[in-house]
Parts: C-alpha cells; structure tokens; sequence
C-alpha cells in the first residue's frame, strides 16, 4: 500500500496555467487540496486569482468552478516563485514545441520554469511533469536540474511523469475522468503520485516508469496522428475516384474492428501535431518513415483546400489572384479560441501568398498571427469564396441562401464535411468538400 495522502494538509502548485495548468489547479482544488498556479505571465495570474478564466470557449462548469474555488480560497494564482516554498508537490504544465525546420524539441520553456523554481522548492517536495516530452528528457534534462538543487531522487525529492490527456471543450471531463499514466523515477516517486491523482480523477491509474510514460504519451498521440492522416489520405482519392469519403467511413466503419477516423482541413492542437515528431526524437538509429509520412499528409490538407478553392473560382471564371477568400475559423477546435498548430494559418498564408484578399472570421478570438480576425458574420459580404476550417455553432446554422446572395462569387469549399452539398447548391452556392468527388463541385 502506498502512502496516505491527507487532502487538507496538503499545500499544492501548479507552474503554468494555460488549458492544461489551470484545469488541474481547479481538479485538486475541487479534490480539496488548498493550491495555487504560477505563471510568468503577471496579468494571467491575476485574472486567475479574481475567478477569471484566461481564455475564450466552451468549457462547460470550468468558469463556475475556478469562481467557487477562488471564492472559497482553495486556489489562487501568482506571479512569483517566492510562493513555491510553501508546495509539498509541484506540477508542471507548460509548453513543449518542436522546431518547424528540422522538427526537434525545444524546451525553452521547460528548461526556464525548471531553473525559476528549483531554488524555491522544499526537501520532500514532489515534482510531476504533466507537459509532453520526448523520449529521455526526464532522465537526460529535468532530474539533472532537480538533483542538483535538491539531492537525490527518490529521498530528497520525488520526480514523475504523468502527461496530460486532456482536450479543449473537455477540459474537465477529461482530467477527471480518464484513466493516467503515472511513471515515477523511482517506486517511491511513483507511488507519492499516486496518493495524489486518485482524488483527482475517478479513472484508472497506471503505474509505470518515467521512461515508458514519455513513450506512451507521444506514442498514443502519433497514433491517433497516423490514423487521421490515413483519412485524409483516403478522402484524397475519393476525390479522384468521384465517391463520397464521409459515406465509404460509414460503410467501412461497419466490418468488425475498423474504427476509420474523420478526414479534415488539417490537424492541430498543442499535442497532435507535435508529439509524433517528439517521440521520433528519441530515437537516432532507426530512421522512421510512417510517421513523418503521416505529418506530411496531415500538414497538407490545409493547403489542399487551396487547390479546391481554385478550382471551384476557375469553374466560375475567376481567378484566385485578386478573389476574396473568407477564412470561416481561426481556432483549431470548433467553440474554443485555441490557435496552437491551427490549420487556419498555412491556409491564409498560402491564399496571400497566391495573391487572394484573405479575411478571416472566428467569434472566439481577434488575430490569428498576422491577420486580424473579424466576429462578425458581415464579413462574408462581398466574398468570392468560404473555406470553412472550424465547425463553430455560428458556421452551422449560417442562412445560406441570404449569404449566397451577398457574395461576390458563391462558392462554398467545406474542410469539415459541415454542410449538406445538395443543399448547399440549393441555396445558390457552387460547393466542394474534402473527400468529395470531383462532381462535388457542379457547373452551374
């Protein structure tokens, strides 16, 4: 049996509080531990610590919690370290990206967070790494850094792994509700995580090695990367080969232990996108070849839909040099203001970089890099085509008739199989939709 953790005595931090720091900071204050998030961000943590969420979308009880909580004075937040002092255990949740040349981790700011906080923490503290890793930085970067400041693991302090596993729009759901995988340096460091987690989250709890948890995590997310890029693929030819991809999923979908996923305009999210290449990472021997081959054709599907608006523009005579392309969402998820890896981006590059008028439309958020983004539907007007990238709720009840008669050029290319093509065409639109035949896109 491992050891016995009392809730109320338990002090609690959580070092960066983004949609996954601030989740769990509201998990273990709910569980009844007393916590507080850290951020380098001032003005974040001070929007934390009046009750307010730091960001745009649907996350259903989330804004409800963080207020009775804050209320309450289980969590706050704060933007000095000086306050680590006072944590019997740490979790971090911060970024982890790959560099977009040659694909490598960057831990910028794993590396700062672990340098801010190793002078503050206590001995016996417990520190779990909640952020995503490659293969190997457990043992190769953050026990390094830890072991110099505090002593040895596994009796000075506690060091674990326990990734992640949650999605915007089920924030909370997830992370209390789904089964973790807990790989501690150590036995003891694994089991001081346990007698936390099992009040946080009513799922199962899988005990393992730092090392094998680094593999699961990036593992587990490579593989949901392959099977949709095994969509997409397949929608591409369904294309060519004049077939409905939506409806030849259904159909495969119904033999025994085929579980096809959805094609789209493109994969993103902080995790997706990134963990492939994190888990290629760690290894340099082998070379692998699916998975870089599974990016390639996920990275690609935005940049497809610039080939579908194309063609539907030279079908009505114009060119796309010069047309005026509405982007229809700018986040990644429908109903959340995330922009990480988002689709929507290559996509409106590659239309200016073609010579389009690009705009772009997302009630959620107001820029999306470089482009500022427009929350009124009135952006349409005047349009040549939509390209729609998020299935928000505002996309899926638009009036399409009215819309078709205020554009320029109707044409309507759906990324996210949102609309019905008959009736899209009904309503005075030319449509074309990823994976759906090359007669998808009528002469009219």
């Amino acid at each position: 049996m491992g050891p016995v953790v009392e809730v109320e005595s338990q002090h609690v931090a959580v070092v960066g509080v983004g949609y996954v720091g601030l989740t769990l900071l509201c998990a273990l204050g709910e569980a009844g531990f007393a916590g507080f998030g850290y951020d380098i961000q001032a003005e974040k943590a001070a929007r934390i610590a009046a009750g307010h969420i730091p960001f745009e979308g649907a996350e259903p009880a989330m804004a409800a919690l963080l207020t009775r909580l804050v209320a309450a004075g289980r969590i706050t937040a704060t933007a000095d370290p000086a306050r680590l002092r006072d944590a019997d255990a740490v979790f971090i949740a911060v970024e982890t990206p790959v560099d977009d040349s040659d694909h490598k981790p960057r831990y910028h700011a794993l590396r700062a967070a672990l340098a801010t906080i190793a002078p503050h923490l206590t001995p016996g503290v417990l520190v779990v790494i909640e952020s995503t890793i490659a293969p190997g930085t457990m043992h190769g970067l953050v026990l390094p850094v830890l072991a110099a400041a505090l002593g040895t693991v596994g009796k000075d302090f506690y060091l674990v792994h326990c990734p992640e596993r949650v999605m915007p729009g089920k924030l909370l759901q997830n992370i209390t509700t789904l089964d973790r995988v807990v790989g501690g340096i150590t036995p003891a460091c694994t089991a001081r995580a346990l007698a936390i987690y099992r009040h946080v989250t009513s799922g199962t709890l899988h005990s393992t090695n730092a090392h094998t948890a680094e593999i699961v995590k990036t593992a587990e997310n490579a593989y949901r990367d392959v099977q949709i890029a095994f969509a997409n693929e397949l929608a591409l030819m369904c294309e060519e080969l004049d077939a409905d991809v939506y409806e030849v999923r259904t159909l495969v979908n119904s033999s025994p232990f085929r579980q096809m996923h959805l094609p789209g305009a493109g994969v993103g999210g902080h995790c997706i996108p990134k963990d492939p290449w994190l888990l290629c990472a760690g290894v340099s021997d082998y070379q692998p070849r699916l998975l870089p081959t599974a990016r390639a054709i996920n990275d690609g599907m935005p940049l497809h839909l610039v080939e579908l608006a194309a063609q539907a523009l030279a079908q009505a005579g114009r060119a796309l040099t010069g047309a005026r392309v509405c982007i229809l969402g700018a986040a990644y998820m429908e109903e959340t203001d995330d922009l990480r890896n988002t689709p929507a981006l290559p996509l409106a590059r590659r239309l200016r970089e073609l010579g389009a008028e690009v705009t772009v439309l997302d009630p959620y958020t107001e820029q999306l890099a470089e482009f500022p983004v427009s929350g009124e539907l009135t952006a349409i007007a005047g349009s040549d085509a939509l390209i729609l990238v998020t299935a928000h709720q505002a996309f899926k009840t638009l009036e399409l008739p009215a819309w078709a008669a205020k554009m320029r050029n109707a044409i309507l290319i759906d990324g996210r199989n949102v609309f019905d093509a008959a009736v899209a065409e009904a309503a005075g639109f030319r449509y074309a939709g990823i994976g759906k035949g090359r007669r998808a896109v009528p002469v009219v």
